[in-house]
């Protein structure tokens, strides 16, 4: 897997949606852009499960809503097996999906609206396949609004470090739930931008979590994070 920069073998992904005309359309545009390679396709969840076991993929574009097995299983699924690798970028119709939040917190690294342009479609992939899934701002807002809807009492906010994190990585948790990136985390800290990639990397490690998304919903979870505060 690489970048997308040309420099090792491509990013391949492999796309799950009943609908033929998204995945052949998805198959065009990303076979267009250089270090990304489709792999295949699935049908629905449990043609996804199968495929990924049977073709590895980096990256598996996921439909929430399919009949039979749905992304949402099909996301856990994936990425609760032990060793996995594979990111999921769930495809919804609306970025107020219901099911969204719920996708996230199966293991899912990010989602795209299905009419995002084949630019952002390939930044998408790239940035699930790197690890650094990162959710917009105005993302954050929805994910946080639906996490006050499922959860209609919020948990006591977590008072001083969360856990085994130092106060310093509490903070970049903290940034990293509202939205911001490396380099904005990085002017607000006044730090290097490979230091909050460092601290990143030991959140991650620490709380044992697949990547930026997942942080964030940890720290909504853990209470780090109160809904509104964003």
């Amino acid at each position: 897997m690489t970048d997308g920069s040309g420099s090792g073998p491509d990013i391949r992904v492999l796309i799950a949606d009943d609908q033929v005309m998204v995945r052949q359309g998805f198959t065009v545009l990303l076979d267009a852009e250089p270090g990304i390679r489709v792999v295949g396709q699935a049908v629905d969840g449990a043609d996804a499960i199968a495929r990924t076991a049977e073709l590895a993929p980096d990256v598996v574009l996921m439909d929430i809503r399919m009949p039979g097995t749905g992304g949402l299983e099909a996301t856990r699924v994936l990425t609760s097996a032990p060793g996995a690798t594979v990111k999921v970028l769930v495809l919804t119709t609306f970025d107020l999906d219901e099911y969204v939040y719920e996708a996230l917190r199966a293991g899912a690294s990010g989602f795209l609206l299905k009419d995002a342009s084949a630019e952002e479609l390939a930044q998408a992939v790239r940035v699930v396949a790197r690890g650094d899934a990162l959710l917009a701002p105005h993302v954050t807002k929805r994910l946080i609004a639906e996490f006050s809807r499922l959860s209609p009492t919020p948990r006591s906010p977590v008072r001083g470090r969360a856990g085994s994190l130092t106060e310093r990585e509490t903070e970049v948790l903290t940034l990293i739930a509202q939205g911001l990136s490396n380099a904005e985390i990085a002017g607000r800290l006044v730090v290097a931008e490979q230091t909050v990639k460092t601290y990143v990397g030991r959140i991650l490690s620490k709380l044992s979590l697949r990547d930026r998304t997942q942080a964030a919903v940890h720290a909504y979870e853990t209470g780090l994070v109160r809904p509104g505060g964003v």
